[in-house]
């Protein structure tokens, strides 16, 4: 009996420990789904809060903007369901608050706003690469934004900068200073 306990404290010393959880960038959690709703900001944050709110939420799947007609997407679950990989969503568990992943020199949910000296339609790409690589070969980039399908028009967009624009949190975007 005693060794029970002493693994069960231990347990929960160490999920005590492990810090929040983070939602999952990159992956959704299929079926269960119980309510949806249109998130008009486009941020996954508000779905991750309305499943707090909700007694019923077990887990969520957020889905951003595939066109700009059709909207960002979020779907409360009253099952934690495996999750699946997919670059189109994003979610998490009951507790799980959007945690933006750190990658270098990559920001994410950041817009640099400004500074374009030139913007063009790119393929989409979960970590906004093919913006930032194209910035990293042209002599006048310093900054550059990657601006996800849905949210700007249908394509994904990058916006090259001559200045590096001070950063501002969007769900829409993914950004970088290069030099």
């Amino acid at each position: 009996m005693r060794f029970a306990v002493n693994v069960l404290g231990g347990a929960l010393l160490a999920l005590a420990c492990a810090g929040p959880a983070a939602a999952q960038l990159g992956f959704e959690r299929p079926g269960s789904d119980y309510l949806s709703f249109t998130v008009q900001s486009g941020d996954p944050a508000v779905c991750a809060a309305r499943c707090e709110r909700d007694g019923r939420c077990r887990a969520w799947s957020f889905a951003y903007p595939h066109t700009r007609n059709v909207p960002a997407t979020c779907w409360l679950k009253n099952k934690v369901m495996p999750r699946s990989k997919d670059d189109c969503c994003v979610s998490g568990v009951r507790g799980a608050g959007v945690i933006e992943p750190r990658r270098g020199h990559i920001e994410f949910s950041i817009d640099r706003h400004g500074g374009d000296y030139r913007s063009f339609d790119t393929a989409a790409d979960p970590a906004g690469t093919p913006c930032k690589s194209v910035c990293e070969t042209e002599r006048h980039c310093r900054a550059w934004t990657y601006v996800r399908p849905g949210y700007v028009s249908g394509a994904a967009r990058c916006y090259l900068k001559s200045k590096i624009p001070r950063p501002r949190r969007k769900p829409c975007c993914i950004s970088g200073v290069v030099r």
